[in-house]
C-alpha cells in the first residue's frame, strides 16, 4: 500500500475491494466496509457519512491490514468481527459455532407461522373483525402467544432458540448441543438480547439428556445434514474454518436426522411440530423417515428464496 497519497477511508475501501475480488470473495464491497469498520470501531454508515474523507491513524491501518490478510486467507468475515446478523438480531459468533445463514431463517418463520396458526386456534378473531383491525390482531397475536414450550436441538450461537424466545415471549425455550463451548457462546447472546431468563441451556447429544416424559411444542432443529461427498466439496471459506461436528451429518447426511426423528417424536406434544432445516439434496429420504416413523401426519416442505427444498416440518399425530 506504499504510496505518496493519504490512506483515506474512501481510499482504503477502494483498494480494499479491488483486493478482495481478486481473492475471490463474493461481496467485496461489503466485506471491506465492515472490516474497516470493525477496525474504526465505529457503525459501517459513519464510515460514509463521517469519515469518508478522513485518514485513520497507523494503529487503525494496521489493524485492518491484518484483518484484511486474514480474510485473503480465507478466515470468514463473521468471525473476524465475532459477530453476526440474523433475524435482525446481533448475535455473537465465534469458531466454536457455526455462522448463522439467511436460509435458517425460514425456519424461524416456519416455527413463527405455527406459532401464530396454533394462537390463533386458541384466540379466534370474531367473525366480524376484519381490515385493518384484523390485520392489526394478528400483528399483535405472536405477543400474546400462550406459553408454548420449544427446544432448539444443535443450537450453536443460539440463534434459534434466542429468536424463538424473543418473538414468542410467554414461552419457555430450551437449547442444547453436544459442544459445552457452543453453549457458551449461546448464553452470552441470550443475556445480550435480554432472554436468558426463559430459556434453559442443556449439553446433550441429540435429545439423550432430556427426560424421556418431556414434552415440548416444538422440536427445531438446524442439524448437521451434509453428506461426506458434499463435505469433501466445500470450499475451505466453510469446513476450513467452522466446526465439522455442526455440518458433517455422515455418509449420507441422514444420519443424524434419522436419530433425532424418534427422539422428537418421544418428546412433542400431540399436535406438536418437528421442525427442521434440511439440504435440499436430501428432502426426500428425510420424508421417507419422517413417514417410516409412523407418529407423524404427512411432512411438508418450504423452499428458501432461491426455490431449493430447505425447511421441513412434521406434526405429531393427535392420535
Amino acid at each position: 500500500m506504499a504510496t505518496s497519497e493519504p490512506w483515506t477511508v474512501e481510499r482504503l475501501l477502494g483498494w480494499t475491494t479491488d483486493y478482495l475480488k481478486k481473492q475471490g470473495a463474493e461481496q467485496p464491497r461489503l466485506e471491506a466496509d465492515l472490516l474497516l469498520a470493525h477496525a474504526c470501531g465505529c457503525e459501517r454508515i459513519e464510515l460514509y457519512t463521517q469519515r469518508f474523507k478522513e485518514e485513520p491513524d497507523e494503529a487503525i491501518r494496521t489493524s485492518f491490514r491484518s484483518l484484511v490478510k486474514r480474510r485473503a486467507e480465507g478466515e470468514p468475515t463473521a468471525y473476524l468481527l465475532g459477530r453476526k446478523e440474523f433475524y435482525s438480531l446481533p448475535f455473537r459468533v465465534t469458531a466454536d459455532v457455526l455462522i448463522p445463514r439467511p436460509e435458517t431463517e425460514y425456519l424461524v418463520m416456519a416455527l413463527l407461522d405455527e406459532a401464530g396458526k396454533r394462537t390463533a386456534e386458541l384466540n379466534p378473531l370474531p367473525e366480524e373483525e376484519g381490515g385493518v383491525a384484523a390485520t392489526a390482531a394478528k400483528k399483535g397475536a405472536l405477543a400474546k402467544a400462550p406459553a408454548f414450550k420449544v427446544i432448539d436441538v444443535g443450537t450453536g450461537s443460539g440463534a434459534i432458540a434466542i429468536c424463538a424466545a424473543k418473538y414468542l415471549p410467554a414461552s419457555q425455550v430450551t437449547a442444547v448441543d453436544i459442544s459445552a463451548k457452543a453453549l457458551v457462546v449461546a448464553e452470552a447472546n441470550a443475556v445480550d438480547l435480554e432472554v436468558s431468563d426463559r430459556m434453559t441451556f442443556l449439553e446433550s447429544d441429540l435429545l439423550e439428556a432430556i427426560p424421556a416424559n418431556a414434552r415440548f411444542d416444538f422440536v427445531c432443529s438446524n442439524p448437521p445434514y451434509i453428506s461426506q461427498s458434499e463435505f469433501d466439496e466445500l470450499p475451505n471459506l466453510i469446513k476450513g474454518y467452522e466446526p465439522t461436528v455442526a455440518l458433517l451429518g455422515g455418509q449420507t447426511g441422514c444420519e443424524v436426522i434419522e436419530r433425532l426423528i424418534p427422539q422428537a417424536a418421544e418428546r412433542l406434544e400431540a399436535g406438536g411440530y418437528l421442525i427442521m432445516e434440511i439440504s435440499p439434496m436430501i428432502e426426500a429420504p428425510v420424508h421417507n423417515l419422517i413417514t417410516a416413523d409412523g407418529h407423524f401426519d404427512p411432512p411438508s416442505t418450504t423452499k428458501d428464496l432461491a426455490g431449493l427444498p430447505r425447511i421441513v416440518r412434521a406434526r405429531r399425530k393427535v392420535r
